[in-house]
């Protein structure tokens, strides 16, 4: 039920009472004791916390025009293959630093809006927003839900996990790039349109500055034991403040950027999953989880988390495997993630980001092409996963404290 009400965008209503009557039934079967129910909300609520809060600074960097002016430079970077390549590494770095909603719900309409102003090719541009939205969210923590409901039980702090998958991450934005200049090849080899040069608009400093200090506050905040969550929440007050002072945004679009109906369904998942998680379907993937922590298991258990989160989608996919895999260390607990993170984007039940962006694309005017979406995941994303593993698996082996 809670799935049918993340594909179908009903109104925020109708998600939040859907999500409250499906924890409610879960919690009636008796199969989730109440410490066990205590356990799953002392980690679910600073992941829901950090959720509203990047979201609503998300939302400020737009009323502050950061979003506008990327647009104003990717109208202005050139042909199609150097628009291209803006792009890309702002979807990349929107995941990262914001969130991928804010890749797919936020950059998507700017990158769909400067093609239709240069006269590009949106195929390629607006693919890799939701693409990137799924890969390059690997990196950090902060960057995917996904990583946000694994941290707790994964025995690494903040930076460790960066440093741990910064080279997958790496390596996974190279077969990207490779694969969507292969796939689009015809698109992006056609030639510059001649334009009227443009100044571009102002990067907004305060917003980006406050990013940045949010950024380097979740690395220093993890030493001295501080949730990520603190962090974006001040983040988020600081710039909803100054917005709301300087009427960039008004209080019932600040309240609204929270998004808490979502985070009420996120919640309402946990509670959902932790329960099935009780049951045979858990014990079904138990009974399917590698032992030890070799290359092997490793490559199984990414295999795993990609089927899984097919079948059921990322989030539950999540919420499933990791309590699983955690016991037989960090290196298989991440593993798992980059199958999770990185299989979510071969179909649109995946992860939740491909279905907003195809809400997102087509409530700006755009067109969604199936085709160079499941082509570009079935070329990306085996060959991600793989290397990405065989990567991870060496890499620690080398990596000082693995």
């Amino acid at each position: 039920m809670l799935l049918v009400v993340a594909y179908r965008h009903p109104p925020e209503w109708v998600e939040a009472v859907v999500a409250v009557v499906a924890a409610g039934a879960s919690l009636a079967t008796g199969r989730l004791p109440v410490g066990a129910l205590r356990g799953e909300m002392r980690h679910l609520y600073p992941v829901v916390v950090f959720l509203m809060a990047v979201l609503v600074v998300a939302e400020c960097c737009r009323a502050s025009g950061l979003f506008a002016a990327i647009g104003s430079r990717l109208a202005t970077a050139g042909g199609q293959q150097r628009v291209f390549a803006l792009a890309f590494g702002v979807a990349a770095l929107t995941t990262v630093a914001l969130s991928l909603d804010a890749t797919v719900v936020l950059l998507t309409p700017v990158v769909l809006a400067a093609a239709t102003a240069t006269q590009v090719s949106a195929r390629p541009l607006q693919l890799v927003c939701v693409r990137l939205a799924n890969s390059a969210s690997l990196l950090l923590p902060v960057s995917n839900l996904t990583n946000l409901l694994a941290l707790p039980r994964i025995d690494v702090g903040f930076g460790r996990f960066a440093l741990l998958m910064a080279p997958v991450w790496l390596l996974t934005l190279l077969i990207e790039y490779a694969v969507h200049r292969a796939w689009f090849r015809t698109a992006l080899a056609a030639p510059a349109t001649e334009r009227q040069a443009v100044p571009p608009l102002p990067l907004p400093r305060f917003a980006l500055v406050t990013v940045a200090v949010m950024l380097a506050g979740f690395g220093a905040g993890a030493l001295v034991g501080v949730d990520p969550a603190w962090v974006a929440g001040a983040a988020a007050l600081l710039l909803a403040g100054r917005a709301l002072v300087r009427r960039e945004l008004g209080v019932r679009r600040a309240v609204r950027s929270t998004h808490a109906s979502f985070a009420l369904f996120v919640l309402g998942l946990g509670v959902v999953v932790a329960t099935l998680g009780r049951g045979p379907l858990g014990d079904r993937l138990g009974s399917l989880v590698p032992s030890g922590d070799g290359l092997v298991a490793l490559l199984g258990v990414a295999a795993l988390g990609a089927v899984t989160a097919n079948l059921v989608n990322n989030l539950p996919a999540t919420l499933l495997l990791v309590p699983l895999v955690a016991p037989l260390g960090a290196v298989p607990a991440l593993a798992t993630l980059v199958g999770v993170n990185l299989g979510s984007s071969m179909t649109w039940s995946g992860s939740l980001a491909n279905l907003l962006w195809r809400r997102t694309v087509l409530r700006s005017g755009g067109t969604v092409d199936s085709g160079d979406f499941h082509a570009v995941g079935l070329l990306a994303t085996p060959l991600a996963i793989v290397a990405g593993v065989l990567l991870l698996h060496g890499w620690a082996q080398v990596l000082p404290g693995g």
